[in-house]
């Protein structure tokens, strides 16, 4: 049986016994094909499954839309009020050249690279639609560096399959697996609106996820790491680990 075949059956199976039988046994069929989101809990957790599956089989590789330049929004919309750490007060007054993203984990290659390296990688841009769920939203055009690429130039080791993104600010940090993590759409975000990306939301750099709604785009990133389980890390954030839109 081809691929293609394989995954149709599995997503009519899944689909089927969600309507016929109830949520958690579905849940229970996509955990035989290794379907299931690492951060399931409380009463949800059986319809988190069942997204995450569906998502995974259905539209792994699908792209988030992307909009003609007509319809930026006049302005992009700042959440909250700046991080203002000293630390990261120190850095914006220097134009963040002392400022550095650590990339550990299951890479052959670990280590920091500055600004200015990131920005000597291989950009692109996308005017692509950011919607919280807070009820805002608004379309920007990001630029920055596709995060597969960044992941390749450190020699990402195999056995990869999550990736943890940590914030300057301590109050942020998340996760996404491999499927996302490689998608070409997924990319770390210097730019914005083609200036740089304002502080306000998220300079100097953010990750920007399109295909999932905007808390996992975090903000400042600093740190990446590569891992093969998500097991003894625990996020704060009450949202869903998997928010695919």
């Amino acid at each position: 049986m081809n691929k293609l075949s394989r995954r149709k059956l599995i997503t009519g199976a899944v689909a089927t016994t969600a309507g016929v039988s109830g949520l958690a046994v579905a849940a229970n069929l996509a955990d035989r094909y290794g379907l299931i989101p690492p951060a399931r809990r409380g009463f949800y957790s059986p319809g988190d499954t069942l997204t995450y599956a569906s998502q995974r089989l259905l539209t792994r590789h699908s792209m988030a839309r992307e909009f003609p330049r007509s319809e930026i929004s006049k302005t992009p919309f700042v959440n909250g009020p700046p991080f203002q750490s000293a630390e990261f007060k120190r850095l914006e007054a220097g134009g963040f050249s002392g400022w550095q993203l650590a990339i550990d984990g299951l890479v052959a290659r670990p280590g920091t690279l500055s600004l200015a390296q990131i920005r000597s990688y291989p950009s692109r841009s996308q005017i692509t639609h950011l919607a919280c769920e807070e009820g805002w939203s608004y379309i920007a055009e990001w630029t920055g560096v596709p995060l597969a690429h960044v992941l390749e130039a450190v020699g990402m080791l195999p056995q990869a399959r999550y990736l943890i993104y940590s914030s300057m600010d301590p109050n942020w940090e998340d996760s996404m697996d491999m499927a996302d993590a490689l998608h070409p759409q997924t990319f770390l975000a210097y730019g914005l609106n083609g200036g740089d990306l304002p502080v306000g939301n998220g300079g100097p750099l953010r990750m920007r996820v399109p295909r999932q709604l905007g808390y996992k785009s975090v903000k400042h990133i600093n740190r990446l790491k590569v891992t093969d389980t998500l097991k003894g890390y625990a996020s704060d954030s009450s949202y869903s680990w998997y928010a695919g839109i």
